[in-house]
This record gives structure tokens, C-alpha cells and sequence, in this order.
């Protein structure tokens, strides 16, 4: 079982390569968070790895992305 330090570090790291991919799109996070349906500050907790988010929230970012989940992950290292 991880520890609550090693979830922080995970949602961390999944935080900064969703950034990374939003950022390469051009798109900020209002924009973003708007084409996927979500509230921009849940969003940015999100990036900021402040949330522990579901599958279906991985899946869903993911599409608004263009990429597959498993390709987020290994950016971010998991």
C-alpha cells in the first residue's frame, strides 16, 4: 500500500504531464477545461496534484487530450 507522501508524488507527476500536453496543444486551462466539460479550478487542482483523480476523470482527460491514458501515465513516469 503507498504511502499518502508517494499518492502526493504520483498525482504530482500525472499533474505535470497533463500540463505538459495542455501546454503543447496551445490551450490554456480555461480553454481546455471548457472543451471537457469541467471547472477550470477543478482542473487546475488537478495539475497542480492536489487531486486523486478516477479512471473515467483519466479517461476523459485523455480524449479532450488526443492521447490514451497509458500514454499520460508513462509521460508522467507511473
Amino acid at each position: 500500500m503507498l504511502c499518502s507522501m508517494q499518492q502526493d508524488s504520483l498525482a504530482q507527476k500525472l499533474g505535470f504531464a497533463l500540463r505538459a500536453a495542455r501546454s503543447a496543444n496551445g490551450w490554456s486551462q480555461e480553454r481546455f477545461a471548457d472543451s471537457i466539460s469541467m471547472h477550470r479550478a477543478y482542473y487546475s487542482s488537478i495539475e497542480r496534484g492536489e487531486k486523486n483523480i478516477t479512471v473515467a476523470t483519466l479517461a476523459k482527460l485523455s480524449a479532450g487530450l488526443g492521447v490514451r491514458p497509458h500514454q499520460l501515465l508513462q509521460d508522467a513516469g507511473l
